[in-house]
């Protein structure tokens, strides 16, 4: 069994993160076994070493090895790309085709990016991993196949299978062993040594000199957040060897090539400052509220009013059923405008002894100050002068952004057309 040293240097992978070192560990101490392997790690962390090196120690180093990117492949193709097909299984299936299942028997097949399997093929994978046997499209017949499986994922399984994307005994299957690569901001001593072999390797390639980083360049390299790990650091490498002709690179320089460089933010959060419009949206909207609240609040009053006046629950229910309707919703079934009317009857009837005298109030007859139901009697109060300005306002801002369109308007407002039609002619709109 070699050492982990060997096979860095087997492989040329760089890096001396503990984390790294554990990963390559493990994928030493797997391959001689037949054991499922699911590596896991972000985009671009190199989780496509892992399986390489499990396959060069294990006895199928001999065997095919080969490598499928199941987010690469369409949806309708992929079990005929895994397990192959019959004549006429589809349209344009004109001859037998084998799968990759069945030209890889004996040795290896690395599955990138697993997560977006179809569940359908999912299906198929799982019997191929519990008994070695699965069927070509458009055939009856059972096929037998000895395939080591290593998979690969970016995405976090666990929530894939809540949501239903990924069933759960196919993950169970595939992550016998779990082998997880460390993301490049984690791995800070490392990044470093990989900008100098990425840099030696393209001034290799361009025919240059190799470029040179100083302590400043150094330290903004090592707390930057990479989010792209080391592909996005070979990219930055490469660039800077083509477009720079100073071959001493100062962190001033290095900048210009870091996408939000000093941002260590886990996500761009943008500038705080709203602009007249959004502020301008924000009012409109509560101006809205504010005269719902105030329209329901003259409901209840009129409700509130005919009760005391009336005395009948029941009568007053029967009458004024499309207000209650309007208060209270579609849904008038429940028993919150009840206890409304309940109360209310309740307190008419303690305190009826006290205005036996007192003429029976009428709707929107002026009531005197000593009435401790004033706010119950008076519905039609005068509207205050910067409330009704704030109304004109909103119903000339909508009917100006819909061209004059009272229904289009009214239904921006909340309101029915009828109602907008009357306030137009109030307002003398």
């Amino acid at each position: 069994m070699e050492s982990v040293q060997s096979i860095k240097q087997r492989f040329e992978l760089i890096g001396n993160d503990p984390g790294f070192n554990r990963a390559i560990e493990k994928a030493i101490q797997v391959a001689p076994t037949d054991i499922s392997v699911l590596v896991t790690g972000e985009s671009g962390v190199g989780k496509e070493s892992i399986p390489k090196i499990i396959h060069a120690q294990s006895h199928r180093k001999h065997g095919k090895y080969i490598a499928v990117n199941c987010g690469a492949i369409p949806e309708g193709t992929i079990d005929s790309e895994l397990f192959g097909h019959e004549k006429g299984a589809f349209t344009g299936a004109t001859s037998t085709r084998s799968g990759y299942f069945e030209v890889a028997d004996g040795g290896t097949i690395f599955l990138d990016e697993v997560g977006e399997l179809p569940l359908p093929t999912q299906v198929r994978l799982l019997r191929v991993l519990e008994n070695g046997e699965f069927l070509k499209v458009g055939s009856s017949a059972t096929q037998k196949t000895n395939v080591r499986i290593v998979a690969a994922t970016n995405v976090r399984m666990t929530d894939a299978i809540e949501k239903g994307k990924f069933r759960e005994d196919l993950f169970y299957r595939l992550s016998t062993v779990d082998i997880h690569l460390p993301p490049l901001r984690e791995r800070k001593g490392d990044i470093h040594l990989l900008f100098r072999k990425f840099a030696s390797d393209f001034a290799m390639k361009y025919k240059m000199p190799t470029l040179r980083l100083d302590e400043g360049a150094i330290s903004l390299l090592e707390s930057y957040r990479w989010s792209g790990n080391i592909r996005q650091l070979r990219n930055i490498a490469e660039q800077v060897s083509v477009l720079e002709k100073e071959r001493h690179i100062n962190a001033a320089t290095l900048r210009n090539y870091l996408p939000d460089a000093g941002k260590n933010l886990p996500a761009v959060i943008g500038s705080n400052k709203k602009s007249d419009s959004e502020f301008a949206n924000e009012r409109e909207i509560l101006y809205k509220v504010l005269f719902d609240m105030k329209n329901d609040l003259n409901d209840l009053k009129k409700l509130t009013n005919k009760l005391m006046v009336n005395g009948d629950i029941n009568e007053v229910q029967e009458e004024n059923k499309s207000l209650i309707k309007r208060i209270y919703g579609e849904d008038t079934s429940g028993d919150d405008y009840e206890d409304v009317i309940d109360q209310a009857y309740e307190i008419n009837q303690v305190e009826s002894s006290s205005y036996d005298a007192q003429p029976t109030p009428t709707y929107n007859e002026p009531v005197s100050q000593n009435d401790r139901y004033d706010f119950a009697q008076e519905v039609q109060e005068e509207e205050s002068l910067s409330l009704m300005d704030k109304e004109i306002e909103l119903i000339k801002k909508s009917l100006e952004r819909h061209k004059g369109k009272r229904k289009a308007a009214a239904d921006d407002l909340g309101i029915s057309e009828r109602t907008l039609y009357r306030k137009i002619k109030q307002y003398d709109l």
